[in-house]
Formats: C-alpha cells, structure tokens, sequence
C-alpha cells in the first residue's frame, strides 16, 4: 500500500474527513508539499494545473488555521479568476465544514451586501480574486491583519492578467509574521520578484515539467476563410468530441457562440463582462455533460479542472506561444490524448509561424482533413432552439439593443406620429399600419408657418378678378 495523509501528519481528524471527501492517498505534489507546510515553511512550488494543489496547500491550512473573528479572517488564498475560487471552494469547503471552519470566496460580479453579511458573521478561510478583495479593504469591511497564512495560486497567471501590484499590496495588509505559500505553472521572473520580497527563506518545490508540454497533444493547422470557420469548428467538435473553443474577444465569444449553436452544437459561453452565475452555469453545465463546447476568452485558458475534454480549437490567435500552451492544454490531461486546430487565414501565416517557433512545433498548414482527427466520442446533430437564433424576438442589432419589432413599438420616437398609447390606438388607422388618421381638430395653429391653409386670415386668395355671387 502507498503513503497515506496519517503518514504526512495529518491529524486523524481531517484524515476522516479526507476519506469522507473520497480522498484516500496523496499525490506528488502533496506528498512533497504537506510535510513543509505542517511545519510552518514558507513554500514555492512549480506544479501544473491539475496535479492535485488544491489538496496540497488546502490539507495543511485547514490543519493549522485558526478561528476568526467578523471582519477578520486568519487564511487566505488569492486566485486569479472566479471560476478558480468557486473550484477551491467546492473543494475545501466540505471538508472545512466537518471541522467547524468557515470558508467564504470573495470576487466581483457579485453583490457587495452578501459579502459584506458573511464577513460579519465571521470567517476563518478567504478565497479572494486581488481586485475585489481590495475593494472590500478600502470600504473597511474586511482586515487582513489577523491572517497567519497566505497562499497565492496560479501566482504566474495573476502576474500576466496585470495583478503583480495588486498582490503586493495585499501582502503589505497581511500580518508580517505569516506563512507564505505561493504556487504557479512556471517559476518567471514576476514570481521570482514576489518569492525574494515576501518569502523568508522558502522550500522551493518542482513537480512535472518546467515548460508546458504540447507534444501529447494532436496538433493540426487548418488554412481557411474567415468564412467557413464556425462550420469547421462545429464539424471538428462533433468529429472529436466536447472540447473548449478560444476566441480573442468577448464580442467574438458571443458570436462564435450563436454561429455554432447554429450549426448543431449546444454551446455556452464564458468571458470577463459576464456576471458570475452565468460563467458558474456555463462551467456546470460542461462539466455535467449538458453542453458539447465552451467558447471562451483566455479567461477559461487555465485553472479550470474540467475531465472529458478531447479537442480544443484556436478560432482566433493566441497572443503568444504561453497563451497557446495553455490553451493547448485543456485537453490531453493525466496521460490522455486530444486533437488541438488552430484556424489559420492567410493574414495570419506569420503569427502562426511565430508562435509554431515560440513553442517548438513545426506543422505546416492545410486544407481540413477530418480524417486526420482522433475521434473520442461521436456527437450527434441537435437543432438548434429558437431562442436567440437568427430571426428570432431575441436578436439584437449593432448597438447591442434589442432588434425584435414589439421592442422597437415601445421606444419612443422622437416625434408624435408613431407614438403609441390611447391615443394612438383611437387615431390608428386599419389600413396604414399603425399610421394615425388625420384629426382636423389637431392642425398645427394659424400663422406664417401654414403656407396654404384653408381658412381664416391665411386663405389663399385667386389670383384672377373674378368674383363669386
């Protein structure tokens, strides 16, 4: 038999509840990271997404963190993004709750009131995205200076997303007597910078690869119209099987979106300008099997724990080669295999070539083959519903408004001909579509703006002698 938590020392206490979870024996990574942290080290770990680090810092803080007051938490873990914190907490809070601990998240997109209420209430774990978390430190309702443990998760990718100031300055609000745990997919030098202020003395830890592998992963390199991609991509899914679709721009996410649903894949959507229960949903209803793709944003590139994905498609181009390997490495996950395209326009050969360099492939580009592709699961054509379809009540128009003809009724036109209401429902005439009939009551008023009235002082006057008897 393998090492178990007991042999970590891990108190048999949260050993029950680990068993509880379905946790029964530790990976590399907490096998490697749980002693050090039991005793109070300062750690840097370089692990990848997916090997297990929630457990392996989660594990000692939940063993060694104290109750805390309202206002004042005694742990925290900063993430990069909500879908992230939710994961933690799914993960965490179970476990927590058999040992009477409090675990909360903290991220935008969400009611400030709500939060506001549960920090008052107490709370001893914190999940927080950095720009959040600083709000509720400006507003005086959250104080950090009662935390004995920070960790930082995915410290690289917060260093990317531009959260480098953001993180510092909530470490400066931390208790300076604390235990600093930082993990990340790539040890550069913005982490570098971060471990040699705030860390004392740190145990570095390296579990997997240092560079992101692409090599286990099928790549293909499709030369096409700007045209024909959304077909393609929806073939390719249904050839291969579920998978993630990346696009470069929250626009593009909602339109890829609706051109693939038209297509025949049930799809849902993530970007940053969603609010957060819609991007939980999304995630959920992937995860569950009640969506075939997700379009997203380099938002979803990392961090998502998702099993089950066998392809992932560039529709855009990444920024750089460590954005395509990440995206990249959605799929062929813990040994497996999976099929990533890359949708190429003539435009953007160079770029691709760039980026083929940055990561070490050397594939040239074609036409589609979906013979080429691993199929892992088949997935069968489903109608698309109506609901926001092309012609539908939902449709919007460029300005993001709603383009449906009862809407358009009801905005007020900035005249009184089409206005509608009881009186124009009186005027309405039956066969002018919606035209009010003429009222002569209702004429403009006498004057030097009626040129050719009928009556009064304005009366056109003939222009011959005659005159009437």
């Amino acid at each position: 038999m393998g090492i178990r938590f007991a042999d970590l020392g891990v108190s048999p206490q949260l050993n029950h509840e680990l068993k509880r979870a379905g946790f029964e024996e530790p990976f590399e990574v907490q096998r490697e990271t749980i002693p050090d942290m039991l005793l109070g080290r300062d750690v840097c770990c370089r692990a990848p997404t997916g090997s297990g680090k929630t457990l392996a810092f989660g594990i000692p803080m939940l063993e060694r963190v104290g109750k805390g007051e309202p206002s004042l938490p005694r742990a925290l873990i900063l993430t990069p993004t909500r879908e992230l914190a939710e994961q933690i907490h799914g993960v965490l809070d179970p476990i927590a709750w058999g040992l009477n601990l409090r675990v909360m998240t903290i991220y935008g997109g969400v009611s400030y009131s709500k939060q506001i209420r549960r920090l008052d209430r107490g709370v001893d774990i914190v999940v927080a995205c950095p720009g959040r978390l600083l709000d509720l430190i400006d507003r005086e309702n959250l104080f950090l200076d009662e935390v004995e443990i920070v960790v930082l998760d995915e410290a690289d990718r917060m260093a990317d997303m531009g959260f480098t100031e953001s993180v510092c300055q909530i470490l400066e609000e931390c208790n300076p007597v604390r235990q600093t745990v930082m993990f990340s997919a790539t040890l550069d030098d913005e982490v570098a910078h971060i471990r040699n202020k705030y860390q004392t003395d740190p145990v570095t830890i390296e579990v997997g690869p240092k560079e992101i592998s692409v090599t286990e992963m099928e790549h293909h390199f499709w030369l096409m119209p700007n045209s024909m991609k959304s077909k393609i991509t929806a073939e390719a899914i249904r050839k291969s099987g579920r998978g993630f679709i990346f696009c470069r721009t929250r626009a593009g996410v909602e339109r890829v979106a609706e051109d693939i649903e038209r297509e025949g894949l049930r799809v849902t959507s993530i970007h940053g300008g969603m609010v957060q229960n819609k991007r939980q949903r999304a995630v959920t209803d992937f995860a569950e099997g009640r969506s075939h793709a997700i379009v997203a944003t380099d938002v979803a590139a990392r961090g998502l724990d998702i099993k089950g994905i066998h392809c992932v498609v560039h529709y855009d181009p990444p920024e750089n080669g460590k954005a395509f390997k990440h995206r990249s490495g959605r799929t062929a996950r813990a040994g497996g295999s999976g099929n990533v395209i890359s949708l190429v326009q003539n435009p953007q050969k160079g770029k691709w070539n760039r980026i083929q360099r940055e990561v070490g492939l050397n594939i040239k580009f074609k036409p589609p083959e979906f013979n080429d592709l691993s199929q892992h699961e088949k997935i069968p054509f489903i109608p698309p519903s109506r609901k926001g379809r092309s012609g539908s009540r939902e449709r919007k128009d460029r300005r993001g408004r709603p383009n449906d003809r009862n809407d358009r009724d009801k905005r007020k036109h900035y005249g009184k001909r089409n206005r509608r209401g009881s009186e124009g429902s009186e005027n309405r005439s039956s066969r002018g579509r919606g035209k009010p009939r003429f009222d002569r009551n209702k004429r403009p008023p006498k004057g030097a703006g009626r040129s050719r009235g009928r009556g009064g002082d304005n009366k056109r006057k003939s222009r011959n002698k005659h005159s009437r008897n």
